[in-house]
């Protein structure tokens, strides 16, 4: 297990230090959303599966201009595993738009998945495009030259990590934007340069972990937590659910210095392969500056294993009548 970390916790210190960069948006529904946090989880569960959450910060901010008030997310993910290779692909599309920009940004992750004890171990690399685009802005000073004007700029990046599963808990780390890619924008000049509102992208570190017990029969109680980290902010969350018969289940989670989280979700169809979850946040902090809560739908599709892959029952003459 050391020898597998190693090469992960050098990539770490070697590209973790002196970026400057807003922060990746983070999602309430993060226990079910491993292709997201790691490319280490793809195709780990040897099930196909969609993922898409949709989320809306501020329910009823009023900005005070027309460009963007409060924040939108929408994400889409789809993880498969190859059989073939004992591996998995994965990919996830992200549009986030907070004020005047708007990020968009798009994955593909290979894993190559281990045995190791009861679970398996995924080990993942990423490649990352990131397009991040400047809208209206209202300079003091009429066509200030230091203020950015519905401008983009797009780069390529790179990220890592690893993801365990077994059927009792999941573990799960990675570290994105390596190259620490970095974004230049137009002036209202039209010009490009260095300085002018540039963003520098910023490593994130996650680690995330969940664990399923079974105090009663037709109960599973989850607790989970994730660790964000990009050098500058440091966000702890902890919480956990409760699943009854394995079709429903509700929770609630704590944000540290931010809020609280209520959620509740279902397994629908015959094999529950349809997933549903609503969270609602309630924010304690910062209170004068945003309107108090969040909402945020999940909506996840999880495909049925194909039919060779299942092992025939063995039939004997001894229990044949």
């Amino acid at each position: 297990m050391r020898k597998v970390f190693y090469p992960f916790l050098i990539s770490f210190l070697l590209f973790g230090f002196n970026a400057f960069a807003q922060q990746l948006p983070q999602f309430s529904h993060y226990a079910f959303n491993g292709m997201y946090l790691s490319p280490g989880y793809a195709g780990i569960t040897g099930r196909t599966e969609l993922t898409g959450i949709f989320r809306t910060q501020w329910t009823g901010y009023q900005a005070s201009f027309d460009d963007g008030g409060a924040p939108k997310t929408a994400l889409f993910s789809l993880s498969v595993p190859i059989y073939s290779v004992k591996g998995g692909m994965g990919m996830y599309v992200i549009q986030d738009q907070l004020g005047a920009t708007k990020s968009t940004n798009a994955t593909l992750s290979y894993s190559q998945h281990i045995k190791l004890g009861a679970g398996t171990l995924g080990i993942g690399v990423q490649g990352i495009m990131m397009r991040i685009t400047k809208g209206r802005y209202r300079p003091n000073d009429p066509g200030d030259p230091s203020v950015p004007e519905n401008s983009a700029d797009q780069k390529f990046d790179l990220g890592t990590g690893v993801w365990y599963q077994s059927e009792k808990f999941y573990l799960g780390a990675s570290v994105n934007n390596l190259l620490q890619a970095k974004y230049v924008f137009e002036d209202s000049a039209r010009t490009r340069t260095p300085g002018v509102g540039s963003v520098t992208s910023r490593n994130h570190f996650f680690v995330v972990a969940g664990v399923n017990l079974n105090p009663s029969q037709g109960i599973v109680v989850t607790p989970t937590a994730i660790v964000k980290y990009d050098f500058n902010q440091l966000s702890l969350e902890a919480g956990g659910r409760v699943t009854y018969n394995e079709k429903f289940w509700f929770g609630a989670g704590y944000r540290l210095q931010e809020g609280i989280t209520g959620m509740v979700g279902a397994n629908l169809l015959k094999d529950n392969n349809l997933r549903v979850g609503f969270a609602y946040d309630l924010t304690r902090f910062g209170v004068e500056a945003k309107a108090r809560s969040s909402q945020e739908l999940m909506l996840s599709y999880v495909f049925p294993k194909p039919a060779n892959l299942i092992k025939p029952p063995v039939r004997t003459p001894r229990y044949t009548f």
